[in-house]
C-alpha cells in the first residue's frame, strides 16, 4: 500500500512540473511572438484557401477612441502596430471579411459612416453533412450538400400539353374522315330516289335504301357526337397539365412586374375554349372538303370547277380577313389585359374606395381601358363580319350557279336531275369548312395569341433551372452594393447599400419615409430583386437558392398585412397541408396570439376572409407574426411589425424577439418607433436609399445624439445630410 501511495505521488509530482514548465514558457514568450504566429496563420489559411472555417486571432485596440479604426483598414492584411501590453487584447475567433468591408467602404456613398461595420466573414464550424430531409426549417448547418433536384420543367408540361391535344386530336381526326364520308349519305339518297325509285316505283328499293341511309346518318351524328367528347376532354387535359405551371410561373415572373403575368390564367381559358368550339371543328373538316370535290367533278366537271373557283375565292377572303383583323385584335386584348388588372385592384382595395367615395374615379379607370378594348373588338368584328357576309354571299351565289348551270346540263341530257340536287349538297359541304373559318377567325387568332403568350411565359420562367439543395441555412446575411432602380423609371431607390449580420444577430433598418426600408426588407426576402449587386444567405445569392427550400428557412411579415382566405391554422401553417398542429401551436405560442386565438368562437378553425375579416389589424398583425416565425426560420424579416398593435401585441412582439435571439436566428427589423431600438444588437440608418450609419446600437444612437438630434422624435432620418 505504501509503494502504490508512493507512486501515485510520484506521478503526481511531475505533473506537476511538467505544467510549472509549460506555464514559465508561455508565461515568458513575447506579445510579439503571439503576433507573429497569428500573422503566419493568417498567411497560411490565406494561400491555402481555408479561412471560411478557421479560427483567427486578431489584435484590436481596448479603447476605440484612443485608437479610432482607419476607413481602409483591413484586419487580414493590414499592417499591426506594436503597443504597450495593458492597451491590447486578444480577441479569439473573430474573422475579416477583407472583400465586403473594402467593398462597402470602397462603393459607400459620400456622407457614409459605418461604425464597428463588423462585416467580416463569419466563423463556421467544421461540420459533416449527413442526409436530412431536402427541405424545411429547423436549424441551419445540417442537411445534404451538392445534391441535384429534378429541375422544374416546365417546357416538359407544355409539351405534354401539347403532345395530348396531338394524340387526341389523331383520334379525332378518324372520327371526322368517318362523319364526313357518312355524309354523303343524304346526298346519294336524294339521288338513288330522283333517278330510281321514282322511275321504277319499286316500294323494295325504297325501303332498303331508306333502312341503309337512316343508318348512316345515325352512325354519323354518333361519330359527330364522339369527337365532341374527345374534344371537350382534350381541353380538360390541357387545363390540368397547364394550369399550376402556368400559375406557378406567372407567381415567379411577377418580382419584376405588376402582376400582369396572372393573366396568361385567362389565356388557358381561351385556349380550352377554342379546343371545343365549332371554329376548330371546321378546321378538322377542311381536310376533307377535296374528298367532296372530287364527287362533285364525278358528277360532271363543270360543276367541279364551279366549286374549285369559289373554293380559291374563299381562300383569298380568309387572308384578307387575317390581315385586317390580326392589330385590331391584338390591341383589344391589351386594352382587355389592363382593365383586368384595375378590376382587380378595385376588388382588393373594395374598402378604400367605398370609405373615400372613389367608385366614380375607379369605374373611370376601368372604364378607360374597357372603352379601348371595345372600340378594337368593334373595328376587328367589323370588319369580320363583312369578310363573312361577302363570303355567305359567295356561296350561295355557288348554290344557284350549281342549280342553274346544273339544269342546264340535265336539260341538255348529260346529267339528271337527281345529280344536279346531289352535287348542289355536296357543294355546300365542300365550301361550309372554309366559310366557318372565316366566321371564327377572330377566335382562333385570339387563341393563337394566347397560346403565344402561354409558351412565352413557361419557356422564360427561371425556375426551369437546375437547382442545388444546399445544407440549411445558419442565417448569414451578406448585402453587397444593392442598387435598385424601379422598372420603366429613373428614380434610383437604394443606392450602394452595403452590410453583413452574423447568424443570431438583429438588426433594425430604421429611417424616413421613403428612404427605401421597405424596398430593402423586400430584397432581403427576394420578393423584389435588384438592378445590380446581391443579397446572400450563408454566402449563395437568393436567386440561386432553391425557391421552396429557402421559403421555409425565412420569415416575413410585410407592411401591408395580407391574410389568406382560409382557416387561422392554415394561415399559420402558410397554406401547408403536412404543417402538424405542435408546429402551428408554437408558432402560435412564439407570437402570443395562443390566448387571443382561444377567445375566437371557433378558435384556430375561426374562417378568414380575404379582408381579414372578423380580425382587427392588430389581431391580423400578429397571426402574421406567427406565420413569420412559423417552421423556425433561420432568417426573419419584420416590416414595421407593431404599426398595428396595442400594449399585448407590442409584448408579445418582444417576447418573439428574444425567442429569435436565443435560438439565433438573424432578424431584421424595419421601424420608425424607437422603441425596438432597444431590443437589437445593430442599427442601419437609412438616408435617401443610401447607408448613412451602420454598426453596434449603442454607437450608432451615441452618433446620432451627438448631432444633436433626438431619436425619441420618432423620424429624424431627413435630419441626416
Amino acid at each position: 500500500m505504501g509503494g502504490n501511495m508512493s507512486d501515485v505521488q510520484k506521478r503526481a509530482d511531475l505533473e506537476q512540473a511538467q505544467d510549472h514548465d509549460e506555464g514559465q514558457q508561455l508565461a515568458g514568450e513575447d506579445i510579439y511572438g503571439k503576433l507573429e504566429r497569428a500573422v503566419d496563420e493568417c498567411l497560411k489559411l490565406s494561400s491555402g484557401g481555408a479561412a471560411p472555417s478557421a479560427k483567427i486571432s486578431r489584435l484590436e485596440p481596448r479603447n476605440a477612441s484612443q485608437n479610432p479604426i482607419r476607413p481602409n483598414e483591413n484586419s487580414a492584411g493590414a499592417d499591426i502596430l506594436p503597443m504597450p501590453a495593458n492597451d491590447r487584447i486578444i480577441e479569439p475567433e473573430i474573422e475579416p471579411k477583407p472583400t465586403v468591408r473594402e467593398a462597402t467602404e470602397a462603393k459607400a456613398p459620400e456622407g457614409m459612416i459605418t461604425i464597428d461595420a463588423d462585416t467580416g466573414p463569419l466563423r463556421t464550424e467544421t461540420k459533416t453533412f449527413g442526409k436530412s430531409p431536402s427541405t424545411g426549417g429547423g436549424r441551419g448547418g445540417d442537411g445534404t450538400f451538392h445534391k441535384r433536384l429534378a429541375p422544374v420543367d416546365f417546357s416538359a408540361s407544355l409539351r405534354a400539353g401539347v403532345n395530348a391535344v396531338r394524340r387526341n386530336l389523331a383520334v379525332v381526326m378518324l372520327f371526322t374522315v368517318a362523319s364526313n364520308i357518312l355524309v354523303l349519305a343524304i346526298p346519294i339518297y336524294l339521288f338513288q330516289i330522283s333517278d330510281r325509285v321514282l322511275t321504277s316505283r319499286s316500294l323494295d328499293t325504297l325501303m332498303m335504301l331508306t333502312i341503309v341511309i337512316v343508318g348512316a346518318v345515325i352512325l354519323q351524328a354518333a361519330f359527330d357526337a364522339l369527337r365532341r367528347f374527345i374534344l371537350m376532354r382534350t381541353a380538360v387535359e390541357v387545363a390540368a397539365q397547364l394550369g399550376a405551371p402556368i400559375l406557378s410561373a406567372a407567381a415567379r415572373a411577377s418580382l419584376q412586374s405588376n402582376g400582369r403575368e396572372y393573366q396568361v390564367l385567362g389565356d388557358l381559358q381561351q385556349v380550352r375554349s377554342f379546343l371545343v368550339s365549332r371554329t376548330l371543328l371546321s378546321f378538322l373538316d377542311a381536310p376533307i372538303a377535296p374528298l367532296f370535290v372530287v364527287a362533285v367533278f364525278l358528277i360532271h366537271p363543270h360543276l367541279g370547277l364551279i366549286v374549285v373557283l369559289t373554293a380559291v375565292l374563299l381562300l383569298v377572303f380568309t387572308q384578307i380577313n387575317q390581315r385586317l383583323t390580326a392589330e385590331p385584335f391584338a390591341e383589344a386584348n391589351t386594352a382587355q389585359i389592363k382593365a383586368n388588372l384595375h378590376l382587380e385592384s378595385m376588388s382588393r382595395n373594395s374598402q378604400i374606395i367605398n370609405a373615400l367615395a372613389m367608385i366614380p374615379e375607379t369605374v373611370q379607370m376601368w372604364g378607360k381601358d374597357t372603352a379601348s378594348s371595345l372600340k378594337s373588338q368593334v373595328i376587328a368584328q367589323d370588319r369580320n363580319i363583312t369578310i363573312a357576309a361577302i363570303s355567305k354571299a359567295c356561296r350561295l351565289l355557288t348554290q344557284i350557279a350549281m342549280l342553274g348551270w346544273g339544269a342546264y346540263l340535265s336539260i341538255e341530257g348529260q346529267i339528271t336531275g337527281g345529280m344536279v340536287i346531289a352535287a348542289s349538297i355536296i357543294a355546300g359541304r365542300a365550301l361550309a369548312p372554309i366559310e366557318g373559318a372565316i366566321e371564327g377567325w377572330s377566335q382562333y387568332s385570339q387563341s393563337r395569341a394566347a397560346y403565344a403568350r402561354i409558351t412565352a411565359l413557361l419557356k422564360s420562367s427561371p425556375l426551369n433551372f437546375d437547382r442545388l439543395n444546399l445544407p440549411k441555412p445558419e442565417g448569414r446575411l451578406d448585402v453587397e452594393r444593392l442598387l435598385y432602380v424601379p422598372q420603366g423609371t429613373k428614380r434610383v431607390v437604394l443606392n450602394g447599400v452595403s452590410f453583413a449580420l452574423q447568424p443570431g444577430d438583429s438588426l433594425a433598418i430604421i429611417g424616413n419615409s421613403g428612404a427605401g426600408k421597405t424596398t430593402l426588407g423586400k430584397m432581403l426576402v427576394g420578393s423584389i430583386l435588384p438592378t445590380s449587386g446581391s443579397v446572400r444567405l450563408d454566402l449563395m445569392d437568393l436567386r440561386n437558392w432553391d425557391q421552396r427550400q429557402f421559403g421555409e428557412n425565412i420569415g416575413y411579415l410585410p407592411q401591408d398585412v395580407q391574410l389568406f382566405p382560409g382557416t387561422i391554422k392554415a394561415n399559420i401553417a402558410r397554406m401547408r397541408q403536412d404543417a402538424d398542429d405542435e408546429q402551428i401551436y408554437r408558432a402560435a405560442m412564439l407570437a402570443d396570439v395562443h390566448e387571443m386565438i382561444a377567445s375566437l368562437p371557433h378558435g384556430y378553425e375561426t374562417v378568414v376572409a380575404a379582408d381579414g375579416s372578423p380580425l382587427s389589424g392588430g389581431q391580423k398583425q400578429r397571426i402574421a407574426l406567427a406565420r413569420a416565425f412559423f417552421g423556425d426560420p433561420r432568417m426573419v424579416v419584420l416590416d414595421e411589425p407593431n404599426s398595428n398593435l396595442d400594449n399585448a401585441g407590442d409584448a408579445a412582439l418582444l417576447h418573439a424577439l428574444q425567442h429569435a435571439k436565443e435560438h439565433k436566428i438573424t432578424v431584421a427589423t424595419i421601424t420608425q418607433r424607437p422603441a425596438l431600438l432597444s431590443n437589437v444588437d445593430k442599427v442601419l440608418l437609412l438616408v435617401n436609399g443610401t447607408v448613412a450609419l451602420f454598426g453596434m446600437r449603442a454607437d450608432v444612437l451615441k452618433a446620432i445624439e451627438a448631432r444633436g438630434i433626438d431619436i425619441h422624435t420618432g423620424s429624424f432620418g431627413h435630419l441626416l445630410q
